[in-house]
């Protein structure tokens, strides 16, 4: 949904912003603001790849690091586990049994520390391929929605105008629900910040256009 929310804001702003600055209805507000859907959404998987990638690589690390601790200094690991558990509110005695439990197969025992120590499931690392297919796919859908009417021939902004506010609102409200703010609140919020973009760039465009052309 913020991935949606991005490409919506942006584009809309964009194909504002190129509005005010040409013709309405130019084929360079086509032009610009499939131009934005693609730079956005390419740009948004490059970095979500990348960024997924390194957290990936970093637990990788930490987790070898857990292991040679485990190989190199298996007694004081095991005592380190009973502890942790002993911190959660187990008997001393029990702690000690459970740890030694673990560490009688050396792969459990990696596994255990480290759900423990750094809060990871080694079976269940992020994939870079599917946080940047998504966020492709997320900013694309949401930057579609203003150059979408211009697609379907409009020959003035307002329709993309009317949709774009629209979902913006219904973006904003549809948030609401993992947040302790109401729907309409929510939805009123994005659409006035969105719009408040929009705006600007359009002002922008208004100042700048003429100059260029």
């Amino acid at each position: 949904m913020f991935g949606a929310m991005d490409g919506l804001v942006s584009n809309f702003a964009l194909i504002a912003g190129m509005d005010g600055g040409t013709s309405s209805g130019s084929k360079f507000i086509v032009l610009a603001g499939l131009a934005g859907l693609a730079a956005g959404a390419f740009s948004m998987a490059a970095g979500e790849y990348t960024s997924v990638a390194s957290q990936r690589e970093l637990a990788r690390a930490e987790i070898e690091v857990e292991r040679r601790e485990i190989q190199r200094h298996p007694t004081d690991e095991e005592r380190e586990l009973s502890e942790t558990y002993q911190g959660k509110g187990f008997d001393p005695e029990l702690a000690d049994k459970v740890a030694r439990q673990f560490h009688a197969d050396p792969d459990q025992a990696l596994e255990e520390h480290v759900r423990e120590e750094l809060g990871l499931d080694p079976n269940d690392l992020p994939s870079p391929v599917t946080a940047a297919a998504s966020s492709f796919i997320c900013f694309a859908l949401g930057a579609l929605i203003p150059v979408l009417p211009y697609l379907l021939g409009a020959g003035s902004v307002l329709p993309a105008l009317i949709m774009s506010l629209t979902a913006l609102f219904i973006c904003g409200a549809v948030v609401s629900r993992v947040t302790t703010r109401s729907w309409w609140y929510s939805g009123l919020r994005q659409l006035i910040l969105g719009g408040a973009a929009a705006a600007l760039t359009y002002f922008v465009g208004t100042l700048v256009g003429p100059g260029i052309g």
